[in-house]
């Protein structure tokens, strides 16, 4: 039996992701992940994936209902990739992609974030010569240029320090138990016939999940 390809494995795990691909493009690795790009009120767990030619977050679901997410950034286009690890989250290490037209952020596991890193650098090498990398580390994130001449990406580490209140991880706690005592509240009124009881709770997590939301569209602006 023939041995497939990476990007034959890959096509054949990733439901549909070969309508979504354009010509000449192959799939060279992916990860789960967390992708936020900005332009949702939320962060989307989803396959990232790297191609010859762009670098994706996608997932396909068909049930209950078919919901597709794609949102990409196209290798020649990517200026700057840093690697942060952000106090607080000892778990989860965070990627930083930026265009002169926006930034991507990628949260995943260490070693998962590093070896996307890594694949990320060797396809912009490979596939997008003008995007050729130079190495920085431990030093700020520089404005990504809005000139239109084709500029070389930067690849760097960085520690960020960020408050835990303000950090995605608190954020995320805080709509969760939001949501949580919106529910108990909910089922309290419901059960004991009392608003004195449960009015209280839905309250307080309705400003919960508000006050959490307000922050993570402040923290992606």
């Amino acid at each position: 039996m023939p041995t497939r390809t990476p990007a034959e494995k890959i096509l054949a795990r990733i439901k549909g992701l070969h309508k979504q691909l354009q010509t000449g493009e192959q799939p060279q690795m992916s990860i789960p992940a967390i992708w936020d790009g900005g332009q949702q009120a939320h962060s989307t767990a989803c396959d990232i994936i790297i191609t010859n030619q762009r670098l994706l977050g996608y997932y396909l679901v068909s049930w209950p209902r078919e919901r597709l997410f794609l949102d990409d950034l196209a290798l020649a286009d990517i200026t700057t990739v840093s690697l942060r690890q952000k106090k607080f989250e000892p778990v989860f290490r965070e990627l930083l992609v930026s265009t002169p037209q926006r930034n991507v952020y990628i949260r995943a596991p260490r070693a998962k974030i590093e070896t996307l890193y890594n694949a990320l650098h060797s396809a912009i090498e490979s596939h997008a010569p003008s995007a050729s990398p130079s190495f920085t580390s431990d030093e700020a994130a520089q404005p990504a240029p809005t000139t239109d001449e084709p500029s070389a990406a930067t690849f760097e580490h960085q520690e960020v320090s960020r408050p835990f209140e303000t950090s995605p991880l608190a954020i995320t706690l805080l709509l969760m138990g939001g949501l949580l005592v919106e529910i108990i509240g909910l089922l309290l009124w419901i059960n004991t016939r009392s608003s004195v009881i449960g009015l209280p709770l839905l309250i307080a997590g309705i400003v919960a999940v508000v006050v959490a939301t307000m922050l993570r569209r402040r923290l992606n602006n």
